[in-house]
């Protein structure tokens, strides 16, 4: 491992037992895990995700990292609750929401709404 990636997983591993979480994934792990969610937002877009809704169809694709997936939820929850209505789209959201289990410092990680009863 060269001194660059030495530091840059202890750096992740630092950051993730800062935010609550005893250890980071794995790269493979991790990587492995942002291509399964970006497969499944992007398969939630539809076939003619792209020609539909472009932009959020060349964020998802493109997002760098699994905190910039996580970020691209709401936009996501937008795009589907226009589409098939807001309760059709948290649904699909909630099953999205349950692969970011484990890849996510522990800040991140969704809580129960108080709204949702």
């Amino acid at each position: 491992m060269t001194d660059m990636g030495w530091f840059k997983a202890n750096l992740r591993s630092s950051i993730y037992g800062l935010l609550g979480n005893p250890a980071a994934p794995s790269d493979s792990i991790l990587e492995n895990g942002i291509e399964d969610i970006r497969d499944s937002m992007l398969g939630m877009l539809g076939p003619d995700a792209l020609t539909q809704h472009p932009q959020i169809t060349r964020r998802i694709r493109y997002a760098s990292d699994v905190h910039a997936l996580w970020y691209l939820r709401g936009d996501l929850m937008g795009v589907l609750a226009s589409v098939h209505g807001e309760l059709a789209a948290r649904e699909q959201l909630a099953s999205l929401t349950a692969q970011f289990q484990g890849l996510l410092p522990g800040g991140l990680n969704s809580r129960p709404s108080p709204l949702v009863g």
